[in-house]
């Protein structure tokens, strides 16, 4: 029987990823917002850095801090280190010069939708937001049953692709152990589902303050490490550029087999790592109390460049400098294990076991994070006690399935997933560019008139009855 659901999986995103479709909308899709805002991604950069320091406007309000905190949660974990390995062993060295053109293309998807999704929020009771891709289905293309289809997807791509295959990276990186055996992935999978249990159905909210402090410490360390190896093989360094960018262009073996080449796993894995344009990030981005929708367009590419030009990288560099050989029958785990060993002996395996571990348990409650609002956007109302007590526990028994399951099975479904959100979330950020590149020049306007920018519907002739702005 998952021989055959896998089948049909890999089936359907054999069909997502030929090059007429998720590649072509992500990155034509990509461009044309590049070129209609005049490179925001890198013209407004320094802003970027600027905008992400300020505090919330209320008392009660997220800061663009916090709300970038929640996206990178989901965002920096398996996707940066067992993602960017796995493409590497797949696709080859170049897959890493496709996700780096896949971050800078995409990072002004990143910054259209999350605009969007500040401009279209909605307010809750006691003055804070929320919203999301539905909402702007919903309120500016007035297609309710478009955005119940797209939460519908988000549920499906984040609570059972993702959570699955997060849960199949960690129990993954322990293969290098000698205790590791028959029995261990559902052990991992057991605890793991455990620990995600105690916080989804019993509300541990202390467990989730203390990793939100840890991870960003990793994410540190993490690239200090990067550091330390990149130093103790600066000799590899030449010849690692050269073997990304040799292979990058070796387009005689990319036509050979686009599916399998490194331009497809490069649009893969940075789409699995940064979620620009998939309509993610926007949900987090909706709860920012900013002075200007255009702040947290900012945040947002902001952080496609922290995922993936810095902790993608930093991934790539260690695995390609260390002299490791690699091929497509390895795992992404083993490859980034053997790597950090040949580079800094018997701890390297320890610590990637260890970053995974803290990433991978905050990447599934980033995750959850955005599901649950779904549901009631679904419903168009709030979720029973016993309908969301049942979700949740259906949330925790796919994170333990995910763990025991075929390596095959959950990268086919993330895959296939994420794909379909591309499919929806890009063609409605496209036909919606106009608000948001009107809400660009209405901050830029601002700026240029020395003034802290802040935002009026009216100003830019937004005639939709908005929560907010008005």
């Amino acid at each position: 029987m998952v021989e055959i659901i896998n089948k049909i999986i890999t089936a359907v995103s054999d069909i997502l990823y030929r090059p007429w479709c998720v590649p072509l909308i992500l990155i034509a899709g990509g461009i044309i917002m590049t070129l209609r805002s005049g490179f925001v991604q890198i013209r407004l950069i320094r802003e970027s850095v600027k905008v992400v320091m300020e505090k919330p406007k209320s008392a009660n309000g997220i800061s663009s801090f916090g709300a970038l905190m929640v996206s990178t949660a989901s965002r920096v974990g398996t996707g940066n280190i067992i993602g960017v390995a796995t493409a590497i062993c797949a696709g080859g060295a170049g897959a890493i010069f496709w996700m780096w053109i896949t971050a800078l293309i995409g990072a002004s998807s990143a910054f259209v939708e999350s605009t969007l999704a500040q401009i279209y929020k909605k307010k809750n009771p006691d003055g804070s937001s929320y919203g999301g891709p539905a909402f702007y289905m919903r309120d500016a293309l007035k297609q309710r049953w478009l955005g119940v289809i797209f939460s519908m997807l988000i549920i499906l791509t984040y609570a059972v692709g993702y959570n699955m295959l997060a849960s199949y990276n960690l129990q993954s990186t322990f293969e290098i152990f000698p205790f590791y055996g028959k029995a261990t992935p559902a052990i991992i999978g057991g605890v793991l589902a455990l620990l995600f249990g105690i916080i989804v159905i019993g509300g541990a909210t202390r467990l989730i303050k203390v990793t939100s402090v840890m991870v960003p410490v990793m994410g540190v360390l993490y690239i200090l490490v990067a550091v330390i190896v990149l130093v103790l093989n600066h000799r590899n360094i030449g010849p690692m550029f050269s073997l990304i960018f040799d292979n990058a262009f070796d387009f005689r073996a990319i036509m050979g087999g686009f599916t399998g080449s490194c331009i497809m796993h490069g649009i893969k894995r940075g789409l699995y790592s940064n979620e620009a344009g998939m309509g993610s990030a926007p949900n987090a981005s909706a709860t920012a109390d900013v002075s200007h929708p255009a702040k947290q367009g900012l945040v947002q590419v902001l952080s496609v460049f922290l995922d993936t030009l810095l902790i993608c990288t930093a991934t790539a560099f260690m695995c390609l400098s260390s002299g490791v050989s690699y091929n497509a029958d390895m795992s992404g785990a083993a490859y980034v294990q053997s790597a950090l060993q040949a580079s800094l002996g018997a701890w390297g395996p320890i610590f990637i076991t260890i970053s995974m571990t803290l990433f991978a348990f905050t990447t599934l409650i980033g995750n959850y994070s955005y599901c649950e609002g779904c549901l009631t956007f679904i419903l168009n109302r709030k979720p029973s006690k016993v309908c969301l007590v049942l979700f949740r526990i259906l949330a925790t028994v796919l994170v333990f399935v995910g763990a025991i399951a075929g390596a095959d099975l959950v990268w086919n479904m993330a895959d296939m997933t994420q794909g379909l959100m591309v499919i929806v979330n890009m063609p409605v950020i496209l036909l919606l560019m106009k608000p948001a590149m009107n809400c660009l020049k209405d901050y830029c306007r601002q700026r240029r008139e020395g003034i802290d920018p802040h935002f009026r519907a009216k100003d830019i002739n937004i005639k939709e009855d908005l929560d907010f702005w008005q």
